[in-house]
């Protein structure tokens, strides 16, 4: 039987693909949220009423 690397790089490519894909979920993570669509128009509406009731 001849020496085969099949399984070395099999394992290998598992592990650096493991890697990759666990820094791109804590960048995704680490990330600033951003908010939502709901929030912002609930931001906007209050920014509104607040300086109505300014004036």
């Amino acid at each position: 039987m001849r020496d085969s690397n099949f399984w070395y790089y099999v394992i290998m490519a598992v592990v650096i693909l493991h890697f990759i894909i666990g820094f791109i979920y804590l960048f995704y993570k680490l990330s600033p949220k951003k908010p939502d669509k709901k929030e912002k128009e609930f931001n906007k509406n209050n920014e509104i009423s607040e300086e109505t009731k300014d004036n």
